[in-house]
C-alpha cells in the first residue's frame, strides 16, 4: 500500500471516529447536573440483583459489560499493533538499525534483583489469582489481576539472565492465551442470545452473596478478562525483551 493511499485512508477513518465523537459529546449532560444518583442506584441494586459485592465488577461485567467488550478488545488490537510494529522492524533491512549504537547496550542482570525477584514470583502469582478470582467480592478483577499476573512472569524473565529468557518466550502460549481471553468474553455475550436473552445477561444461577460461587457470568467474566489481560502485556513484554536480546547478541 503506497504512502498516498494510507493517507487517504487514515483522513477517512478519523473523519468518520471524529464525527462519532462529536456526535457522543452532544449526548454528555450539562455541566452542573447531578449524577451522582446513578452510582448510588447501582450500589444499592448489585447485591440484590446480581449477588455480588463489587459494584464495580457488577457494572463492568454485567450492566455495561457491552462497553468493557469493547475495551478489552481496544487491549487486543494495541498488543497486536506493538506486537506488527516490532516483529516487522526486526526483520527489516534496507536501512541500519538505530538500535545496534554502542551506546545503548543492555546491562547484565545483578544478583540483586535475581534474589529479590525469585522471592515475589509466588507472591505475585497468588496476588493476581486473587484478584482475578475475587473481583466480584473485593475491589480489583480481571483487568487488575490480569496486569499482576502478567507482572509475575515479567518477574521470572527479569529474575534470570536476559539470554535464558531467550528460551522461555512461547510467544504462541501467549497469543493464545490473549485471543482465548478476548473470544471468552464475547462468548458469554453471545450466551444470552443462546439462551433467547439478551446480550451479556446472565445465564448462570447467581448462588449466595458474599461467596465465590456468586455472581453467575460476573466471575466468568473477570476470568476471561484476566486471561486476555494477562495475555496481551505478555505478548508486549516478550517483543520489548527479544528487541533486548537482539541488541545484546549486536553488542
Amino acid at each position: 500500500m503506497s504512502l498516498a493511499v494510507r493517507r487517504r485512508v487514515f483522513l477517512v477513518a478519523a473523519a468518520g471516529f471524529g464525527a462519532l465523537i462529536v456526535w457522543g459529546l452532544t449526548g454528555l449532560p450539562d455541566f452542573g447536573v447531578e449524577i451522582g444518583h446513578l452510582g448510588t442506584r447501582i450500589a444499592h441494586a448489585a447485591v440484590p440483583e446480581r449477588h455480588v459485592t463489587a459494584a464495580v465488577s457488577a457494572i463492568n461485567f454485567d450492566y455495561r459489560a457491552f462497553d468493557t467488550l469493547g475495551e478489552e478488545f481496544i487491549l487486543f488490537t494495541a498488543a497486536a499493533g506493538v506486537a506488527l510494529l516490532l516483529r516487522s522492524g526486526r526483520g527489516e533491512r534496507e536501512r541500519p538499525h538505530i538500535d545496534a549504537s554502542p551506546d545503548r547496550q543492555v546491562p547484565e542482570t545483578s544478583d540483586l534483583v535475581r534474589v529479590f525477584g525469585v522471592g515475589l514470583i509466588g507472591f505475585t502469582l497468588l496476588l493476581g489469582l486473587y484478584v482475578v478470582f475475587h473481583g466480584h467480592l473485593t475491589p480489583g478483577g480481571g483487568f487488575q489481576g490480569g496486569v499482576v499476573l502478567a507482572a509475575a512472569v515479567l518477574v521470572v524473565y527479569l529474575a534470570g539472565e536476559w539470554v535464558s529468557a531467550g528460551r522461555l518466550r512461547p510467544v504462541a502460549a501467549m497469543e493464545a492465551l490473549e485471543a482465548t481471553g478476548a473470544a471468552g468474553f464475547a462468548a458469554l455475550g453471545l450466551a444470552g442470545l443462546v439462551a433467547g436473552r439478551a446480550f451479556f445477561q446472565n445465564v448462570l444461577p447467581l448462588g449466595r452473596s458474599g461467596q465465590l460461587l456468586s455472581g453467575g457470568t460476573i466471575p466468568l467474566g473477570n476470568l476471561t478478562v484476566g486471561l486476555e489481560v494477562m495475555g496481551a502485556l505478555l505478548l508486549v513484554f516478550s517483543e520489548f525483551l527479544e528487541q533486548a536480546l537482539l541488541l545484546r547478541r549486536r553488542s
